[in-house]
């Protein structure tokens, strides 16, 4: 029998192939070692992006959270020679400066813009062109209408004078020759009756002139007629309607005019143009506006002598105020500058919404740093104290500890906001303000080092 042995080599053949079989096999112990790790580096960063989160919204609440603090309301008081203060603001209030009529100027008729003869901020006068359309169409309905007014006044004169004697002349020779034709056809018809008679011609030639006389009788009657119609005249019936006519060309030739001179806007009052709505080529109409197409209005214009602060008084505060109550106007923009006012309009309902009532303050001599939409201060004096002059200007005297570094932080809608102040002495009340203030606001007392101008603030206390 045969017997087979195995060779070294094939020993060692055999034994690499077990070794690259076992590095090929996938060693799941260490794959879900990795997979769990994984799944532990996951979850930390999650919980780092939740801590982070909640870290953030603790901080930004820390930030908007409305800081306490101690506040007064400031109290005005006129100064006089003897150096009291008998006098003080009954209520301050915030709103806007306003045009008391503004006017959005539109268009009379419809057409394309062919000159803009003003701008943004320009003043005009009363009557003044401010913009012109395109006019060749309503310049030849105006000469269509005058043409037929004329020839309507053409007829009704030739009515109300009657025939001309020419005209009569001519009917009356027309009614000469036609009563000579009569009297022909009666002679031929007594002639051809007497031939009848006679026996000489047939009847016929009766039957025939018979018919030629009675034609002309008929017409020699009409003829007769319109003699007595040119000698009379039109009747008076024709007159009138005549008259009617004309006065309906009149009409129409009068809107036609109306219409041409409308092409040209122009400025209704003296004011400030506030807003020019058009260019040149757009085209206006008087029935609809729309942002891509024809537009509305031209120009909107206010007269800004004639401004007003429109301020919402909180139904608490509206008792202190009435019709004709006495008020000192300033502005963010120019907190030196003050003016007088009165209260000329009082809204006849409340804001149920914000539990306020509109009221508006005019402003008596405005100049031109009064601007429409800017922000406006408000101080109310009792009726019985007036509007205070130059002579004794409004001064206000403030604890001492209110100012840091030239300025005063006051409260406004839940903000610290910070103004400068000129401080012109000192009392034994505190320090006394010339400028920057005019009472009735609401004042933070110690302010800290690191408040800042904007930030939210709750007053802990606020004195009246």
């Amino acid at each position: 029998m045969n017997v087979i042995t195995k060779s070294p080599i094939d020993d060692r053949q055999e034994t690499q192939i077990d070794d690259d079989l076992k590095r090929l096999r996938i060693d799941r112990s260490r794959t879900a070692g990795r997979h769990t790790r994984g799944k532990l580096l996951g979850m930390l960063l999650g919980l780092c992006l939740l801590i982070f989160l909640i870290s953030s919204w603790l901080f930004y609440r820390q930030l908007s959270a409305a800081t306490a603090v101690e506040a007064v309301r400031v109290q005005a008081r006129s100064t006089s020679s003897s150096g009291e203060i008998p006098g003080a603001l009954i209520l301050n209030a915030t709103g806007y400066i306003v045009a008391a009529h503004k006017i959005e100027l539109a268009s009379k008729v419809s057409g394309r813009v062919a000159w803009i003869g003003v701008d943004k901020g320009d003043r005009v006068r009363q009557g003044q062109p401010l913009v012109k359309l395109e006019d060749e169409e309503f310049r030849a309905r105006v000469i269509e209408a005058q043409g037929q007014l004329n020839s309507l006044k053409a007829r009704l004169a030739a009515l109300e004078n009657g025939s001309r004697p020419e005209e009569t002349a001519r009917s009356q020779a027309d009614l000469e020759q036609v009563r000579a034709d009569l009297d022909n056809a009666r002679v031929s018809l007594d002639r051809t009756r007497t031939l009848v008679d006679q026996g000489i011609v047939a009847r016929q030639s009766l039957d025939d002139a018979q018919a030629r006389y009675n034609a002309q009788t008929a017409r020699y009657s009409s003829f007769e007629k319109s003699y007595l119609l040119v000698r009379t005249g039109p009747r008076l019936e024709e007159i009138q309607a005549m008259r009617a006519q004309v006065r309906q060309a009149e009409g129409s030739l009068a809107f036609a005019r109306s219409e041409l001179e409308n092409t040209v806007t122009r400025a209704p009052i003296s004011g400030v143009i506030l807003e020019r709505n058009v260019e040149r080529g757009e085209f206006v109409t008087t029935g609809f506006a729309s942002d891509r197409g024809a537009k509305g209005y031209v120009v909107s214009l206010a007269d800004l002598d004639d401004i007003q602060v429109e301020l919402d008084i909180n139904q608490n505060d509206f008792a202190k105020l009435g019709a004709n109550q006495p008020a000192s106007v300033t502005t963010d923009a120019y907190p030196d500058r003050k003016y007088r006012g009165l209260i000329t309009e009082v809204s006849p309902e409340a804001n149920r919404q914000k539990a306020t009532v509109q009221v508006k303050v005019k402003v008596l001599s405005p100049d031109q740093y009064l601007k429409p939409e800017m922000n406006a201060s408000v101080g109310f004096h009792p009726l019985d104290k007036g509007v205070v002059s130059r002579e004794t200007e409004p001064r206000l005297i403030i604890p001492a500890s209110a100012v840091r570094d030239g300025a005063v932080f006051v409260i406004v809608d839940g903000k610290a906001i910070r103004r400068h102040v000129q401080v012109s002495g000192t009392s034994p009340q505190g320090v006394l303000i010339s400028s920057g203030l005019i009472g009735g606001e609401d004042l933070i007392l110690n302010p800290a080092a690191d408040l800042k101008d904007g930030q939210n603030v709750r007053p802990k206390e606020v004195q009246p």
